[in-house]
């Protein structure tokens, strides 16, 4: 069974009231995302708005305040709505466009609402509606092959819903008498069934989308430093273990170098834990530049880094590690006060049939020990893989 327009505005009062009241408990916390911020924004004004329709309808509040009212919350709602959606999709300059179009659609509705109350404002009402509608739905297929397969689908669907909701003004316009079966009565049953689709797909998509992100970054910061934006510990472990892998099958080596900036210590206790971090990721950097799209960079401990270099022998990554070095010696490092010369020393080695991380690293590590004695600042190839040169 249809229901008829006054219970639907009703319902969408009460649902986008309900949905407010989630939103405070959901996105409660001392840190608070800024999209969800202005999507629960937008659901407490298109609340109030849908409210103050439903109050016209039962006569409470008169008609020529709740009308032009009504839909001028509702358009800045829906606007605000819209932007969220391009807040969360990382495009900051849409809040000057919003704010100009949003006011342009209410005074245009104003307009037509002066020019003709039913038909002429039930056309821009339905125009403007999609419009905004159908600018959250590209926001939500920005970067279209980067997003997830819900975001996908969001997007996807709440294009065709907000054509729905527009198609209703465009009958008006184009087809006044309706098409065939699909009577303008019908056209507005339908407009109106896909706000309330609208209203449900977009508050559950909101939450999915936010708990799929939260999980995301979870999963990210188990294998991610969160300093240097690169693997940490367990994350190159795992890039680590196919390579272990392929070592035990004839083919071309791969090698491993293990590096650390000399005394770094010093620039901790010189110029902060500050500053050095702003070093670390300076030299993270630097290092990824002189390295290939291949090669997989990792923090493995404190300020020890660790290069896997596939299909590299020993004399290649020993030139990619000297590379490397004079290119941290040469580079001076913006700190918060000065510029801060680094040095690095590297240990070189190559992955071998029987290895295992533990005797992998061990060997490493041997090396860069080697390289410390020798007086820092050099490279030094695992002894025990000399006559692999």
């Amino acid at each position: 069974m249809m229901l008829d327009a006054s219970t639907m505005v009703l319902v969408l009062a009460l649902g986008n009231l309900a949905l407010c009241a989630l939103l405070t408990f959901f996105n409660h916390g001392p840190t608070r995302s800024p999209a969800l911020v202005l999507w629960s924004l937008s659901k407490q004004i298109q609340g109030g708005a849908w409210l103050l329709l439903a109050l016209g309808d039962a006569g409470v509040v008169p008609a020529p305040i709740a009308v032009p009212g009504g839909y001028a919350l509702l358009f800045a709602g829906v606007a605000v709505e819209g932007g969220a959606s391009w807040e969360a999709a990382r495009r900051r300059g849409w809040r000057t466009p919003t704010i100009i179009v949003g006011g342009l659609a209410i005074l245009g509705f104003f307009l037509c609402y002066l020019i003709d109350e039913e038909a002429l404002r039930a056309v821009a009402a339905s125009l403007l509606l999609g419009g905004f509608y159908f600018s959250g739905a590209l926001a939500l297929a920005w970067r279209w092959r980067d997003v997830s397969l819900l975001q996908r689908f969001l997007a996807l669907a709440s294009m065709a819903l907000a054509l729905v909701v527009a198609s209703r003004g465009l009958s008006v316009l184009l087809l006044p008498g309706g098409w065939g079966w699909l009577t303008s009565e019908l056209l507005g049953q339908l407009s109106s069934g896909a706000l309330y689709l609208l209203m449900l797909g977009n508050a559950f998509g909101v939450l999915l989308l936010t708990r799929e992100r939260l999980q995301d970054a979870l999963e990210r910061a188990e294998v991610i430093d969160p300093l240097t934006d690169a693997p940490n510990r367990r994350g190159f472990f795992q890039l680590l273990g196919p390579w272990m892998a392929l070592a035990r099958r004839p083919g071309q080596p791969t090698s491993l170098v293990v590096f650390d900036p000399d005394g770094f210590k010093r620039v901790n206790d010189s110029y902060g834990h500050p500053a050095g971090d702003v070093v670390l990721r300076q030299m993270v950097e630097l290092c990824r530049r002189q390295l290939r799209d291949s090669d997989q960079l990792g923090r493995v401990v404190g300020v020890e880094f660790a290069l896997l270099l596939p299909r590299t022998n020993l004399t290649e990554a020993a030139l990619v590690a000297e590379r490397i070095r004079a290119a941290i010696e040469s580079t001076p490092f913006k700190g918060e006060r000065a510029m801060i010369k680094l040095t690095a020393s590297f240990g070189v080695t190559t992955i071998r049939p029987e290895d295992s991380t533990t005797t992998l690293f061990q060997r490493a590590d041997e090396a860069l020990q080697q390289a410390r004695q020798a007086g820092r600042n050099r490279v030094e190839l695992a002894s025990e893989t000399l006559a692999e040169v």
